[in-house]
């Protein structure tokens, strides 16, 4: 999407038609580059509607992320985080990934109006739709090894459940290693790259992906069972209140577990987890299953299941989890 179309978009209301001439004649441009800019809108879930003689309008609002709304929401924690909105961007974590190799502050945090390309564990794509959901990532640097970050996921799991819960989205439960779920589909997803030295230090950037309306279009593009807050509760969360939530209880996770690592968030993560004590499939690398019951996490985010030959440590990587039913 052009950045004229964003500077369009911002001019529209979903309550009254605004003339093609008077948004024009705001942004310094002809009425026909007005008209090109709303064109083929249909692919990124906007509806667009015109009249003639009276102008364009929305047919849903838009709820635009605002900076000065997001740190206002988040008080004292502000300072743990530097900010930056952006309208459009293929990823969030691919972005913030060469910034963090070029020298990023800690607790930078970059989110996306719209984006592109997301991506998501094992390859796939996170399909999203302008103003549908929140899409951002944030970078984290410590001072132990990439070693020590073992759990990260399952941590971030923690912070989102949290979050979820204060927003008032009830019935969710996580799916290890990196996912929300709400009536086993999938709601949010997590998504951590890291940089630097086994011994220390590193770096994390921590990418999230939350579905708050899934447009007809991206939705027909998603290839497993997907949900959104629309379908869960009446009424939607304010965007900026949502992700000024989320960073605020992922602040408070992330100091945990840099000071004491996964072990004291375990618990916190199994009562949440749709399939402890579960029957599961654990698809490997090779093609191989290993069938079980989920018995817990270990203290470093592996993830264990007893089978008929015993139990067993399986981290993330390339492996899967179904239901064993």
């Amino acid at each position: 999407m052009k950045a004229l179309t964003f500077s369009v978009l911002r001019q529209l209301s979903s309550s009254e038609f605004s003339s093609g001439e008077a948004i024009a004649r705001r942004l310094g441009v002809s009425r026909g580059s007005v008209w090109q800019a709303l064109q083929d809108l249909d692919q990124h879930g906007i509806q667009i509607f015109s009249l003639p003689g009276r102008g364009y309008r929305l047919a849903e609002a838009v709820h635009w992320l605002n900076r000065d709304e997001i740190h206002a929401a988040l008080g004292g924690k502000a300072r743990l985080i530097q900010l930056e909105i952006v309208e459009t961007a293929d990823s969030s974590n691919s972005i913030l990934m060469q910034k963090a190799a070029l020298g990023a502050e800690h607790g930078s945090c970059l989110a996306v109006e719209l984006q592109t390309r997301g991506r998501g564990r094992r390859g796939r794509t996170w399909h999203t739709s302008l103003g549908g959901g929140l899409t951002f990532s944030l970078l984290w640097r410590f001072s132990q090894g990439a070693s020590f970050l073992s759990g990260l996921s399952l941590a971030v799991g923690v912070a989102l459940m949290r979050a979820l819960e204060q927003a008032g989205v009830r019935d969710t439960r996580l799916k290890w290693p990196n996912d929300v779920l709400h009536n086993q589909q999938k709601l949010a997803g997590i998504l951590i790259e890291l940089q630097g030295d086994m011994l220390g230090p590193s770096a994390a950037v921590i990418g999230i992906g939350l579905n708050l309306k899934l447009t007809a279009p991206a939705r027909a593009n998603i290839d497993q069972a997907a949900t959104d807050i629309a379908a869960i509760q009446p009424g939607l969360p304010n965007r900026n209140h949502l992700l000024a939530l989320i960073l605020d209880h992922l602040s408070d996770v992330l100091l945990q577990f840099e000071a004491e690592g996964f072990g004291r968030l375990r618990e916190e993560w199994s009562r949440h987890h749709f399939y402890h004590d579960q029957m599961v499939r654990m698809l490997l690398p090779d093609g191989s299953e290993f069938h079980g019951r989920v018995t817990g996490v270990a203290e470093d985010g592996a993830l264990l299941v007893r089978g008929a030959d015993g139990e067993r440590r399986f981290t993330a990587g390339e492996i899967s989890m179904r239901s064993g039913a």
